[in-house]
């Protein structure tokens, strides 16, 4: 039987988290590496790079998991390059956030290596 109120807590502290990143400044390379694991987990990106000042989002999204063989060197996986413009990146983010059971156990592993120090968050 599942608990959806753990489900709730984790939406919850994960919406409250990418809410509370967004500094007047420059950001933080902690901060940027939990918005680049957000994207890279809604997309299934290979690779993020975020533009702060040009509102862009540039990502290699793989666009067939099964061509991914992990004991050769993989140079023909299909990728699709993407460069996505936002308006608001606290918008884009949350609607960037899942809520079935493999993203909720990813944000918690998320969740806990934040709260936990900080220290770089490895996507």
């Amino acid at each position: 039987m599942e608990n959806p109120r753990w489900k709730r807590r984790i939406l919850s502290e994960i919406e409250s988290l990418v809410a509370q990143s967004f500094p007047k400044q420059k950001v933080p390379q902690n901060v940027a590496m939990l918005h680049v694991a957000l994207v890279k987990n809604h997309y299934n990106a290979a690779a993020v790079n975020i533009d702060y000042h040009r509102r862009r989002i540039e990502m290699d999204i793989v666009m067939d998991d099964q061509a991914y063989k992990p004991g050769a060197v993989n140079t023909d996986i299909p990728i699709l390059r993407a460069n996505l413009w936002f308006r608001n990146l606290g918008d884009f983010l949350k609607s960037c956030l899942d809520k079935d059971n493999r993203s909720l156990a990813f944000y918690a592993s998320l969740l806990k290596s934040y709260h936990q120090s900080d220290r770089i968050l490895v996507a």
